[in-house]
């Protein structure tokens, strides 16, 4: 048995679509494209909650727990930083930095946009299930920090790039499993952490070629 959809709740998807008709007109291509993605956001997160999984509903919850609040990349954070050396300190900063813009971000700016009302669970399949956040669910914050941090790593410490990424995605995907998020929150959520930690390390590297260029003027005055 499905976790109980509120088939009259708009997605993201509806509700850009609505904006879109209003100038575009219902038979617009966009439109129905729009709306047929919201359909598939719904009908993905139905399958995934049907779908009997007791050996991964264990490993899967406890990963999504160990995302609360960033401390599953804050400890990363500092093992890398440890044991990484001048890059893995910078990789580490750079990271935990991304991570607090990505999430002011989300739980300030987007979140209140969207308002996007958590899924309501009736599956029968509890053990997979984590506490159902008080936030609003699109995007995925959980989603949005993960690959924020998985983006500022991975270009400073390539060996890590595909393990940490592949991390970030199961966090991502672990967002579904437990049902507090619907595929579209972490998709978007994922997208906006890359793309910010992407903004954070260009202003650390104009700030890096300031300093050097400063230090340099210094050392011949």
């Amino acid at each position: 048995m499905s976790e109980r959809l509120d088939e009259k709740q708009p997605t993201p998807e509806d509700a850009l679509a609505r904006t879109v008709a209003a100038r575009r007109g219902d038979e617009s291509v966009v439109v129905r494209a729009l709306r047929e993605l919201g359909a598939v956001d719904r009908a993905v997160y139905r399958a995934v909650a049907d779908t009997p999984t007791p050996v991964l509903d264990g490993p899967v919850r406890r990963l999504s727990t160990a995302a609360n609040h960033s401390r599953l990349w804050l400890g990363l954070a500092a093992v890398i930083a440890a044991l990484g050396g001048r890059r893995g300190r910078r990789a580490a900063v750079e990271g935990v930095v991304a991570i607090g813009v990505t999430s002011a971000a989300v739980n300030l700016g987007l979140k209140p946009i969207a308002r996007r009302r958590r899924p309501t669970r009736s599956s029968p399949y509890d053990d997979r299930f984590v506490a159902m956040p008080g936030s609003t669910s699109f995007p995925s914050g959980h989603a949005a920090s993960a690959f924020a941090f998985g983006y500022a790593v991975g270009r400073h410490v390539p060996g890590l790039a595909v393990p940490i990424r592949l991390l970030a995605g199961g966090v991502a995907y672990s967002r579904v499993h437990t049902g507090v998020h619907y595929p579209g929150d972490v998709v978007i959520g994922s997208v906006v952490g890359a793309g910010t930690a992407a903004m954070v390390a260009g202003a650390f590297d104009r700030i890096g070629v300031v300093g050097r260029g400063q230090g340099r003027s210094g050392d011949g005055a």
